[in-house]
């Protein structure tokens, strides 16, 4: 069932286009990713302007496709149950990120990579639809958004960049766009304007030397960027590597409840969340993530402790 058609996105709307944009892009592979980009956008939008008349159309317009994806999913309990939904968006910005992390501890810096950290960055923001970021998450987007400009810029001027975390400051987002803003908009028919850049007021400032970032283990089972097809050329092709599944935590063997452990409603959530987020890891094959996360939820339950 085809969304229906936004009008023009106002000038004033213009910090939630390329989250409208990813939504476009994952309709087909992630309705659910992308049914929570479009809340994140409307909510953003309606904190941005809701009154004058063009950004009230067009905001009104975006409510009709939630609701619209709302019916054609309405049976997803990732779209009826927000701690799902939380659990598959977070892990499908992770699979993204640790993709993008990967490529570029590798020395393949390419055009997908760029774009792989930076849409990694914009589904953290959309996690913030389920409450305040964690100081992980919080942490990767700033990373991811200042690797993307990073590696953009370096390429931009011909030079090689570093893998990994470095001591860089902050690049300047500009142009990192450019290149692309002729390939979607977030209405059909219309051109995106020169303003679809990576937002420079976004930039981070901070050196990374010393940030904690998980080395990717292996490209997720559904790569999340796109990847052209029949090139003809193989040699940066991805092949996933051995998962290492942790070891199961020894304490579990002999852990048992110190009397009467009284759990709380907080812990019987984060108990849930972490069963959730281990099915979720499971739907992309991410066997490590989903042992980890059963261990702390049954840890959590025999001993009242994380």
């Amino acid at each position: 069932m085809a969304a229906p058609a936004l009008p023009p996105l106002p000038p004033q709307l213009k910090s939630i286009q390329h989250h409208l944009r990813t939504a476009q892009e994952l309709d087909k592979r992630e309705p659910v990713v992308a049914y929570y980009c479009r809340l994140y956008a409307m909510q953003t939008g309606m904190k941005i302007d809701s009154k004058t008349p063009e950004c009230r159309k067009f905001l009104c317009k975006l409510m009709d496709q939630l609701e619209a994806m709302k019916k054609q999913f309405g049976d997803n309990e990732a779209i009826t149950q927000e701690i799902v939904g939380s659990a598959h968006v977070e892990n499908y910005a992770l699979k993204m990120f640790l993709y993008a992390d990967n490529e570029d501890r590798a020395g393949q810096f390419h055009k997908n990579m760029i774009k792989s950290f930076y849409t990694a960055s914009l589904l953290i923001d959309v996690l913030t639809v389920f409450g305040e970021l964690s100081e992980e998450n919080a942490q990767h987007r700033k990373y991811a958004r200042w690797k993307a400009a990073y590696i953009h810029n370096c390429l931009k001027n011909g030079e090689t960049p570093q893998p990994g975390p470095i001591g860089m400051e902050g690049e300047s987002f500009a142009d990192a766009e450019k290149e692309e803003a002729g390939s979607s908009s977030v209405h059909s028919g219309t051109a995106p304007s020169s303003s679809s850049t990576y937002e420079a007021n976004n930039t981070p400032t901070s050196n990374y030397t010393g940030i904690h970032i998980p080395p990717g283990a292996h490209a997720p089972a559904n790569t999340p960027a796109e990847v052209p097809h029949n090139t003809g050329v193989t040699s940066n092709t991805i092949q996933p590597a051995p998962q290492n599944i942790p070891l199961v935590d020894p304490s579990l063997y002999s852990a048992q409840s110190a009397g009467e452990v009284r759990l709380t409603p907080e812990d019987f959530a984060r108990a849930q969340k972490y069963c959730k987020y281990a099915g979720s890891a499971l739907q992309y094959e991410d066997v490590s993530t989903a042992v980890q996360n059963l261990q702390k939820a049954l840890k959590l339950l025999i001993t009242g402790r994380e």
